[in-house]
């Protein structure tokens, strides 16, 4: 799908995040077309939470991370049963909480957790849908030995029905075999545990952390390819357990994009300077480093989309607002006569970027953030917010 946006970019002003609700439902579809019946989607929210309003039917899970995220869920009634409670620190009261409100399962991370959680089933008189997080060697999840312990014990904790496991190892994964081998030890596990402790792990959730590429202009093949490479895994493990497989930015960054205006051009010891209205605190590739690599822009200039031609191309640092030299968003981005008041539109930026930066940074204002609907309309999701005023003292 193609956007106007010249005539988004107007409408929005600068800067802003502008996520697409058709992309987001094409890249869901992607997936769960490689991954077929068997594997059940989940969205992390952590990626874009602001998704969730359009979440498409695709999706059966969502995975929380922290109480804001609860109360995110919350605010939009999302339905609990949908709710996977995820996150290394998990509170006793966010865990009566999440029981509270109906999460469908709940994560155990550590014994304190299985504690709390089997402490706060009795209290609410119910019994709890867990999965055991197995470590992949990082503060996340448990021994293989403790989680073994856990389900060695199931029958003296009635409170608690434990269905399966959690595994997650870390993201931007660029080869499809570390994938597939991760695949493959959980194939093994489900056959080691029913055959060594007569248990049954009827549910996987597995995140895969497929890699996204921000810096190639064929991004959407590259990555296809990447999926399709594991799919044939995927679904394998699909008929061995109910398998979830969770991902956030795979789903995410296709559907986003950030506008930012050209406030000031200079050129310091011949390099050309381009210092924009957004920056780093708002800006966030992952892989970039001081502004290495290049990724997708959109050079709008007096309401036109420009036609970059090659032999006129001069290069641009991109920097951003903040008093540091690490504000660099790209170096020898390549543009046709660059100028104060031109828009650069930033494609790719649909996960992370909203969440991660240094938002408060400088005291800036944090930019509005649009939907636009698959019907053409554009939504604002969130106005500007003045920093300051969380920066400021109490006297």
């Amino acid at each position: 799908m193609s956007f106007d946006f010249a005539a988004i970019s107007e409408m929005t002003g600068s800067p802003s995040y502008v996520f697409s609700e058709s992309k987001f439902k094409e890249r869901a579809s992607l997936v769960k077309e490689a991954f077929g019946e068997k594997a059940d989607l989940c969205f992390s929210i952590k990626a874009n939470p602001f998704l969730l309003s359009v979440l498409p039917d695709t999706f059966a899970k969502i995975e929380v991370c922290s109480p804001g995220e609860l109360e995110i869920c919350k605010a939009l009634s999302m339905d609990p049963d949908m709710i996977i409670f995820s996150g290394v620190n998990k509170s006793l009261d966010e865990v009566r909480e999440a029981i509270r409100y109906g999460a469908g399962v709940l994560t155990i991370e550590s014994i304190q957790q299985f504690e709390w959680i089997t402490q706060a089933a009795k209290e609410a008189s119910k019994t709890v849908d867990v999965l055991i997080r197995l470590t992949a060697g990082s503060q996340f999840g448990m021994s293989e030995e403790e989680l073994l312990s856990i389900i060695r014990s199931r029958e003296t904790h009635p409170e608690i029905r434990i269905r399966g496991i959690h595994f997650f190892s870390g993201t931007q994964k660029r080869k499809p075999k570390e994938i597939q081998k991760e695949l493959a030890m959980l194939s093994e596990f489900i056959d080691r545990v029913l055959a060594d402790e007569k248990f049954e792990i009827e549910r996987i959730e597995y995140g895969t952390g497929l890699s996204v590429d921000y810096f190639r202009n064929d991004a959407d093949e590259s990555e296809q390819e990447r999926l399709m490479a594991i799919a044939p895994d995927i679904r394998a493990l699909g008929e061995k357990a109910h398998l979830t497989v969770e991902m956030g930015r795979f789903f995410a960054a296709p559907c986003g994009y950030y506008i930012s205006k050209v406030i000031d051009a200079k050129t310091n010891e011949e390099i050309n300077y381009a210092v924009l209205d957004g920056g780093l605190h708002q800006l966030k590739y992952d892989g970039q480093l001081q502004g290495m690599q290049v990724p997708v822009i959109t050079h709008i200039s007096d309401g036109v989309v420009c036609e970059e031609k090659k032999e006129d191309k001069e290069a641009w640092t991109l920097c951003g607002s903040l008093c540091t030299t690490a504000d660099v968003i790209a170096r020898n981005a390549m543009f046709c006569d660059l100028k104060i008041g031109d828009l650069l539109v930033f494609h790719r930026t649909g996960a992370y970027s909203v969440m991660e930066g240094m938002s408060v940074f400088l005291s800036r204002d944090m930019p509005k953030v649009w939907l636009l609907k698959e019907n053409g309309e554009l939504c604002l999701l969130r106005d500007r917010i003045d920093t300051w005023r969380m920066n400021l003292p109490s006297l």
